[in-house]
């Protein structure tokens, strides 16, 4: 049984994605995405010699031109805040007095039960107040 040449690449890209899904080392794509080049080289008729080469400057260009791109990216978004990560240091207002006790605040457009964080202070409705942590389904204001 003989296997044409394109056959091999793509066997090649196959085995090339598979460290890249376990090592999630994107290296490994790029060189996936040259072999499947290198295939269609082969496909098209072009020799061993042209395919080698386009295998070559394909896996070559993306190393030089992808990853600093994506290392740029990476070094100027900073994980964002998500979750109840992204509701400290927002403000509320007051809906039902605020106190150690317990209370109502809408933040982030929803009714939170809440506590302040200083169990002598106590807020009023309509008065703005500042997130502290959240403690489970409380969010701990001052």
């Amino acid at each position: 049984m003989d296997i044409d040449a394109w056959v091999w690449w793509l066997i090649g890209a196959v085995g090339l994605g598979i460290p890249l899904v376990l090592t999630a080392m994107p290296e490994f794509g790029m060189f996936a995405a040259g072999a499947v080049a290198g295939a269609v080289v082969a496909a098209l008729g072009g020799g061993v010699v042209a395919q080698v080469l386009v295998f070559v400057v394909v896996s070559v260009a993306l190393i030089a031109v992808v990853r600093p791109y994506a290392a740029r990216q990476r070094a100027a978004s900073p994980g964002a805040a998500t979750g109840i990560d992204a509701l400290k240091g927002r403000q509320a207002v007051v809906l039902e007095r605020v106190d150690s006790r317990g209370g109502r605040i809408k933040l982030a457009g929803e009714v939170w039960s809440a506590r302040t964080y200083d169990e002598s202070a106590a807020f009023e409705p309509g008065q703005q107040v500042d997130v502290v942590e959240i403690d489970g389904a409380t969010a701990v204001v001052m």
